[in-house]
């Protein structure tokens, strides 16, 4: 048998998104303005959630946890995208490139089983709201979510387990701004038949699963609606969903546009623009979508301000005793 011409590659060059050292220094502007909003919204959702009792709910349970994934997500590939536009050395390390790229996959799709999971919340307290507090008990919460990250992390850890298989023989460089799994794979000298279809029945299932879950549960919550007679019934309950509906519809729009569409229409300029979307501004809209359109958000973010300003005049009044 002939030996594998291979080499070991010790780091990967991440081309970014363009050449052009004016729109570099744009996107580096718009991206940490983003970055710094992202940062900003999501960690003061989890903390009001957290403060505010009135906001301990099963709903915003799984918000704060929306929120968290949505940070980390930012995190994981932000910086390094902003790193880059700054530098002309765009290296990134074998171990950094494949962190980045098992993380990127095990946040992305223990958020889309989350989503499911908000989903069905919606779906029992719009369709069953007489059993609500017992259907979505504090454990069936904690299980959600559980099996939210246990699913995530079984998809990052099979990309692993294929992953670890590829050799690389002459280029590192990658075509995109970030290390996902598409880019290295075609990088690779192995023949990654095998492994590709490995990796899209795995993230294949996690997307159509999770996206049959909100399609069903959303469809029994329009039966439910179309029942009520009365007008602002009606309206009471789609605002309960609107917000979740709206945000799903913008995250699987964009990942079933990158992944999910035939490869004679693939195309490295359209799919950037796509991940740019999911990766960098949808973390910075969710949070958005859940305040701006939610009247209990906006009276928990009163209420905590109101709390921590009695807190320091109480404190005045000792010091000044």
């Amino acid at each position: 048998m002939g030996r594998r011409n291979s080499t070991h590659v010790s780091d990967f060059i991440l081309m970014g998104l363009t050449d052009s050292e004016e729109i570099q220094l744009v996107l580096f502007t718009l991206f940490l303005l983003i970055y710094l909003i992202t940062v900003l919204l999501n960690a003061g959702m989890m903390l009001i959630i957290h403060l505010d009792l009135q906001l301990h709910t099963p709903m915003y349970f799984f918000l704060s946890h929306l929120s968290f994934l949505d940070l980390s997500y930012s995190t994981v590939i932000t910086p390094k995208t902003l790193q880059n536009l700054l530098t002309s050395t765009k290296y990134i390390s074998y171990l950094n490139c494949f962190t980045q790229m098992n993380c990127f996959i095990f946040l992305g799709a223990t958020e889309c089983f989350l989503l499911s999971s908000m989903a069905y919340d919606r779906y029992v307290a719009i369709c069953n709201p007489l059993h609500y507090p017992v259907v979505m008990s504090t454990r069936r919460c904690c299980s959600l979510v559980f099996g939210s990250y246990l699913i995530g992390f079984m998809d990052s850890f099979v990309n692993v387990l294929c992953m670890s298989r590829l050799d690389f023989c002459d280029s590192n460089i990658i075509h995109h701004f970030f290390c996902e799994t598409p880019p290295i794979l075609a990088l690779s000298c192995t023949d990654t038949q095998d492994i590709e279809i490995t990796i899209s029945t795995f993230a294949g299932s996690t997307l159509v699963v999770s996206l049959i879950t909100i399609s069903v549960s959303y469809v029994s919550i329009l039966s439910t609606i179309l029942k009520i007679t009365s007008t602002s019934g009606k309206r009471k309950a789609f605002s309960t969903c609107a917000s979740h509906l709206l945000g799903v519809t913008i995250f699987y729009s964009t990942l079933i546009f990158t992944y999910l569409k035939p490869s004679k229409y693939y195309s490295l300029r359209k799919d950037q623009v796509a991940s740019v979307f999911y990766t960098i501004v949808i973390p910075m809209l969710n949070p958005l979508l859940y305040s701006l359109r939610n009247k209990e958000v906006k009276k928990a973010l009163i209420r905590v301000t109101q709390k921590g300003k009695s807190s320091k005049h109480k404190i005045r009044l000792k010091l000044n005793f």
